[in-house]
Order: structure tokens, then sequence, then C-alpha cells
């Protein structure tokens, strides 16, 4: 009898029955009041006169129309850079301990985003919460016994100017508490790794000799990883090696893409639970198995506001304009498009993170992550955002029985047709496929979904060309551009410059 996974469920069950009812209007309130007052002197508190804001009566639209907008380049060259000058007190009290590089979905330059003590608090704080709500899954004391892989970046942080940097999962796993790493696998040598082939060889080489029953990372990564265990020990499936494997916890982007590739890899079932962890903060986690939502961290370091996602308020660089209008989470509708914006305890101010979500359930403050603001492609208005493209791309998986864990697409002219608008769509599939069907299928999808695209593709948008590739060449584009595993994503959208270089390397391959 599993004696100490029933004591570990019993007390997540009695922490869930004393957390299960809240307000998230109210605690996003009594948030923003608690930022402010904490940030009130500091140099941006100052700044913006957070003191005199804290009395008034609506608090959140005094704060809404007297501090702008900002994304990463903005508040970076006005405010974070004076802490890598030594200034102290600048958007959050003190200094920060850590720096979480973000490379994202774009670029090679790394961001530098503040984590302070009080968001390592938060976090941690969130992760209890979500380990609470395992109470609501059908999960058997016995799980509550075995490790958890937990597959990130490297935690091995590189100390620069007094403080330490890193990707966010590295500097979490890096700050797990002693009572869990006996449950934490790959363990602290193999998790300061930094080069991803070497780390995902030795969990294969190791893994017989662990009882995994969960898995949390990044989907594209764990893929890869599971396929390398499954190759090195000669097995069909992950379950031939970790039979208790009973749950993975998604995060950093929506699992529905990769949903069908990742169940081939698997002997049995497993339950799926969505997180949503951004190098500024644990954002959301699903809560609940009737649905893949995920409930909005509302009461704990993050203050959100949301801006409907319309290409007008986007401007060339991807920033916000500051006229654009704004909502609270009293103000959201259902099931519309939102740019997240979000201040918290790190020090972020009206922050644009790049994410677009949509409420599922308002209530209960419940999401689903819909795109990036940069992967929404609007070329000669067909206005497509990332959930619609991968619906579509889903219709594909299902109606011609295939996997396609990846994707990219452009918008660009094309010279066997007058330099007419196509959308040119590369496909990562192992599975033997006809481009023209895909394309075809493709194109009636996206306009069954989407009134503004099936008018584009009635003017001037001419048509749909479909290459596929296998999936492996938008990883080795992920390592030649940025690196491999962590928290780097694939862009889904490239702009004409960098689809050239993205068309040039494929050629390569």
């Amino acid at each position: 009898m599993a004696i100490i996974g029933s004591i570990i469920k019993g007390v997540i069950d009695l922490s869930d029955s004393f957390t299960n009812e809240s307000n998230p209007i109210e605690e996003q309130r009594e948030v923003l009041e608690n930022l402010l007052e904490k940030a009130k002197n500091t140099q941006f508190g100052k700044h913006y006169a957070f003191e005199a804001m804290l009395p008034e009566e609506n608090l959140e639209k005094t704060f809404a129309k007297n501090v702008p907008f900002f994304d990463y380049n903005s508040l970076n060259e006005q405010w974070w850079s004076k802490m890598h000058e030594g200034e102290v007190d600048v958007t959050w009290p003190g200094t920060p301990d850590y720096f979480a590089l973000s490379s994202g979905t774009t670029g090679k330059t790394s961001k530098r985003i503040p984590v302070t003590e009080d968001m390592i608090d938060a976090i941690r704080s969130a992760g209890i919460k979500q380990v609470g709500a395992l109470a609501h899954f059908d999960l058997e004391p016995d799980f509550f016994e075995k490790e958890i892989m937990m597959l990130g970046s490297s935690t091995a942080l590189a100390e620069e100017n007094g403080h330490l940097e890193g990707e966010i999962s590295g500097i979490s796993a890096s700050r797990i508490p002693f009572w869990f790493k006996g449950y934490y696998k790959p363990g602290d040598e193999i998790a300061k790794i930094d080069d991803w082939d070497q780390k995902v060889e030795h969990i294969a080489k190791n893994a017989d000799q662990w009882d995994i029953g969960a898995l949390s990372g990044i989907p594209s990564w764990m893929e890869l990883m599971i396929e390398k265990v499954i190759e090195v020990n000669k097995l069909n499936n992950i379950h031939d090696i970790w039979p208790n494997l009973q749950v993975y916890t998604s995060g950093g982007v929506a699992f529905s893409p990769y949903e069908k590739s990742f169940k081939a890899l698997l002997g049995k079932p497993v339950t799926i639970i969505d997180t949503y962890l951004a190098s500024e903060g644990f954002i959301a986690f699903q809560t609940r198995p009737e649905t893949d939502s995920m409930r909005l961290v509302t009461d704990n370091g993050i203050y959100f506001e949301f801006v409907p996602m319309n290409p007008d308020y986007i401007n060339e660089d991807g920033s916000i304009l500051q006229d654009a209008p704004v909502y609270t989470l009293a103000e959201v509708e259902k099931d519309q498009d939102y740019i997240l914006i979000i201040s918290t305890v790190s020090g972020a101010w009206r922050y644009l993170i790049g994410d677009t979500i949509a409420f599922t359930d308002i209530e209960r403050a419940e999401i689903k992550i819909t795109g990036r603001t940069k992967f929404f492609l609007n070329v000669v208005g067909s206005q497509l955002s990332v959930n619609k493209m991968s619906d579509a791309v889903q219709e594909l998986e299902d109606h011609f029985d295939i996997k396609i864990p990846e994707f990219t697409i452009s918008a660009k002219r094309n010279p066997d047709d007058n330099d007419e608008f196509y959308h040119y769509w590369y496909l990562g599939t192992s599975d033997e496929a006809n481009n023209e069907e895909l394309a075809k299928k493709l194109d009636e999808s996206l306009q069954n979904a989407n009134k503004n695209y099936k008018v584009a593709r009635g003017k001037a948008l001419k048509g749909v060309i479909v290459k596929t590739i296998k999936p492996d060449v938008f990883y080795d584009w992920n390592a030649a551009n940025k690196k491999k595993g962590g928290q780097v994503k694939m862009e889904k959208v490239m702009g004409e410059e960098k689809f050239k270089e993205w068309e040039a390397f494929v050629a390569d391959q």
C-alpha cells in the first residue's frame, strides 16, 4: 500500500477544499494594490506617482491611464538597463538576484528579464496550487510516490555582475526545495548539462534506473527526449521503461498541435495537464480534467490586463499603440482574442508578454493560449491567428491520418504566378502525404473557419503552397539560430526576410 502517497494525496485533497472558492476579480484588485504599494518608492513608482494612485476609487482605470504600455525593448532601454549599471530600486525594490534569458521564438539575442525573490516565491506558490489542483484528477495514491522528470534548460546558471542568469526553467529547477529533490529527475548533475544532445543522451542511458510517474516540459523537446529514450533502450514505447507514467504537464505553448505525435510514443493513455510558465512568471495552469483550459493565477504576484487582438492596435515593431483599448478581468468577453498585458512582482509594468489568449470561462478566469502577436498573419487581410492555423493542421492530421508536430508559414509573392501573394506552408511530418492534396484541404479548412481568410482568398490571396519536410529540420533550425531544448519554441509565422533564410536552410538539409 502506498502509505506516503496516501498521506500526500490526503493533504492535497484537504488543501484544495480550503482554496477551491475564490473571486478572481477581487483578487486582481488586491494584487494591483500590493504591487503599487510595494513599488511606490522605486524610481519607476515615483516617476508614475504610484502613491497618489493608491487612494483612487477606480484604481484599475487610474493605473491604465497614467502608466503607458511597454514591450521588452522600451522597458529595458528606459528602466531595466539601469540595473546592469548598478542602480537599485529601479522598477522593484532592491536588485534582482536573477535574470531570465529568453530568446523566445525570434532572434538570437537573449532578452534579460529580471526575476526577483518575490517572483521566485510567486512561482513556487503557484506550483503548490497546481499540485493542489491534482485533487480534481483521478490519480491513485501511488502516483504521489513516483518520480517527476522535469525537462528544462541547464541549472548551471551563469554569474554576471552580481546576479545569476539562465532560462526560467533552469532558474526554477535550481531553487527546488530539498524535500523535493528525491522525486526530481534527471537529478542535479544531468540537469546542469547545457548541451541539449548530451543531456538527452545521459537521460536515455539512465532511464531504466528511474520510476517516472510524471513528465514536465515543452512538447517539442519532450517528444525528442522520449524518442531518444525509446531508441537507446530499444523500446516499443515509453511505457515499456516507465510503466507508471500517468501524467504529462505541458507548458510554454499550446499542447494540441503535438497531441497526435506525442500520444504515438505512449503505450497507454496519460493525463495531460496544461501549464503556462513564461520567463515573466507563472501565468496559468489547468485545474480540472473536464477542460484543457487553464486558470489564470489571479491572486499571486501578477496583475493582468487585456487588449483586443486587432492588427490596427499593433505597431510594425510589434509594440502596442498607446491609445489601444484595454480591459480588466471584470470587462473581458468570452471567445475574444486578447493581447496579454502583465504587471508583476519582478518589476514588469503594463508589459506586452507577446502572447494572445482567449477566455473559455470568465467566472473561473480560464483561458487558452491562442498565439503570439508576432505570429498573427495579416498580409492581404487574411487575419490568421496561430490557433486557427493549428486547428487547420489538426484537421489535416485527422483527415489524412498523419502526424504534423511542427509547421511554419509565410505570405510572399509567387514568381510563377505573376508575383501574386500566396501562403507558403512548411509542414513537419515523417509520414507520406501529397503536398497538393494537403494544400487543398488546408485552404478549405481555413476558409470554413475564418471569414476574413475566405474574403482574402477571393481577392489578393491567390493560393496555398505546401511543402512537407522532416520534423527534425525544425529542431535543427532552432539549434542553428538559438539552441535546442529549454524554453525555445519554433516561430509559426515568418516575415519575408526570415523566410528566405528558412528556405535556404531547408534547401541545405
